[in-house]
């Protein structure tokens, strides 16, 4: 690893965490993408579809950041159910109106654990911290996107 061990084990953490985050993200868009029902069901379905690309991309970005420290993520299902820190997504159709708050409300999470981990990545890896900076700026756009939805 290019960093010391007390460095790779907090980055090693926070980039694990993050995966899980990432990987549920992809599944709660998709599985909304499946079930969104309503009035502006095409707009939402495509939207979602744009939301699973997104976390895909940076799930993959993340398990290789991961491993360019030394360390083996771990996306399996069994891991990200015990890990990941979003809200659970609704079982069955929903409204595109509820579809819209429970997408809001899931992004508004990860944003938020994203940003705590860009303050703990500050020390350890600022390579890391790009990453999440970056993740973090898709995320918040996408949430803002949605969001809007509401108005």
């Amino acid at each position: 690893s290019p960093l010391p061990e007390a460095d790779k084990k907090t980055t090693g953490a926070i980039l694990q965490a993050t995966l899980a985050d990432l990987v549920d993200l992809s599944l709660i868009a998709k599985q909304a993408h499946w079930n969104v029902v309503g009035k502006n069901f095409r707009s939402a379905h495509l939207q979602l579809d744009e939301l699973v690309s997104t976390a895909r991309t940076y799930v993959d970005e993340v398990a290789e950041r991961a491993n360019a420290i030394g360390v083996s993520p771990n996306g399996q299902a069994k891991t990200v159910v015990e890990s990941s820190g979003l809200p659970k997504y609704p079982d069955g159709w929903q409204s595109d109106e509820q579809t819209v708050t429970s997408i809001v409300s899931t992004l508004e999470a990860l944003v938020k654990r994203l940003r705590q981990r860009i303050d703990e990545t500050d020390k350890s890896d600022l390579v890391t911290q790009d990453l999440l900076i970056a993740i973090a700026k898709d995320i918040e756009q996408a949430h803002w996107m949605w969001q809007a939805q509401q108005a």
